[in-house]
């Protein structure tokens, strides 16, 4: 391939990770930009080297100024990316401060250093190297019966044996039809481990095989597992905090907001299925199209009913509004922190906006919601400017979360 045409072709994928095509386009978009977004020091590192050897005087031939034209629109374009990408961490904090309170890094075990907020760059440097041997993952126990959809495993820290450690349940995305449980959070699931935490990912049933709400019942087997189970490997059945993705970003919300719900437990229906606190990340909220939203409404008739709901809305409303979890919010939800990229392809930001307006109206429980420039579908899939930021802060948030529990417990017990 050309210089001119290897240009021609990042200039493209450069200018739809800026601004990602809306609607039906949506899908293709985020698979040509979401990689560029993410992995943008990469993608400016090999457009320099391709200019730079394409302008040596040691090369024979004429030189392209379409293509040097083309090079360095994508060098400025890609660094608008990182730089937008390094603006997270001050939105994170900001989200914080403005959902918690600014005190809210007293309750932290220590604020964090400028070295705690800097990027890892050797790991960013090769991104897909997901290994670490500072955490021990155990690998493929079962949760319930349904063969590898009944998997999860178990990530803890390989240099201390914890006890009583707070938990964090991780739902993986994929349209509810794709996906694995080793496929999604690994950053944040090593990250929290090797900060004494026992993370637990999970498999799922899957459409079209299965339809709703067969994977909410799963997931909701899977905290009732951990519940009883996880003291086993060092947590604490007590306290576990629900995260995830996209689809999993839905299932943990709407876990969340329906805690021991009998219909979505049966044969368990006695089991504690509640979570302290809930964090998911560019998940769907509205199943029904109540926010009137056009993506909603065209993702609920287009993909969510022949999909995953295998009916249609004019057949089983309720049942679309039962997996809504913006229509399921009653109060007696527990905290959450929501994430959502406002340049997001797949799932319009709106709906993370209107769930987040219906919590603080409703809910007794903080909520935050951090809103991140530039943020395409799944931006913590790979160790990244952005995914390391959104890393640091979940943790902040947990330590913050994990810290007033006990805190509040131990009031209790003293009363």
């Amino acid at each position: 391939m050309s210089f001119l045409r290897r240009q021609g072709v990042i200039a493209a994928l450069t200018a739809n990770a800026l601004r990602p095509l809306p609607g039906r386009a949506g899908f293709l978009s985020f698979g040509a930009g979401w990689i560029v977004g993410e992995l943008a020091p990469h993608v400016l590192a090999f457009t320099a080297a391709d200019a730079a050897l394409h302008v040596s005087p040691l090369r024979r031939g004429p030189r392209s100024r379409a293509g040097l034209a083309l090079a360095a629109f994508s060098a400025a374009g890609l660094a608008a990316m990182i730089h937008r990408s390094h603006q997270v961490r001050h939105r994170l904090e900001e989200a914080l401060v403005e959902g918690l309170g600014v005190q809210y890094v007293e309750q932290l075990d220590a604020p964090p250093t400028p070295a705690d907020l800097a990027p890892p760059w050797r790991r960013i440097v090769n991104p897909f190297d997901l290994t670490d041997p500072a955490v021990r993952v155990e690998k493929d126990i079962a949760y319930s019966t349904y063969g590898r959809r009944g998997l999860l495993d178990i990530y803890r820290s390989a240099e201390t044996e914890p006890t009583k450690a707070p938990v964090l349940l991780q739902v993986h995305g994929g349209a509810w039809m794709t996906g694995r449980k080793d496929h999604q959070a690994i950053p944040l699931m090593q990250h929290m481990a090797k900060q004494g935490w026992v993370c637990v990912a999970i498999n799922y049933r899957l459409s079209p095989r299965s339809a709703f709400p067969d994977h909410v019942i799963d997931v909701k087997r899977a905290i009732a597992w951990v519940k009883e189970h996880i003291a086993e490997y060092g947590g604490d059945p007590d306290y576990v905090v629900i995260t995830g993705g996209s689809a999993g970003g839905h299932l943990c919300a709407l876990a969340a907001v329906t805690p021991n719900e009998p219909e979505w437990q049966p044969g368990f229906e006695a089991a504690d299925t509640s979570v302290q606190a809930a964090v998911p990340h560019y998940g769907v909220y509205d199943f029904a199209g109540s926010t009137g939203l056009r993506s909603a409404v065209g993702m609920r008739d287009r993909f969510i009913a022949p999909r995953v709901m295998q009916t249609t809305w004019e057949r089983d409303p309720e049942l679309f509004e039962a997996a809504s979890p913006i229509l399921r919010v009653d109060g007696d939800e527990p905290d959450f922190f929501v994430i959502h990229g406002d340049t997001d392809s797949l799932v319009d930001v709106n709906q993370a906006r209107a769930f987040v307006e219906r919590l603080r109206q409703v809910s007794p429980s903080s909520v935050v919601y951090a809103e991140l420039p530039g943020a395409q579908h799944a931006f913590d899939t790979l160790p990244s400017i952005r995914s390391t930021h959104v890393v640091r802060a979940i943790e902040r948030y947990l330590n913050w979360h994990w810290n007033s529990w006990r805190r509040g417990r131990a009031v209790d017990a003293g009363a």
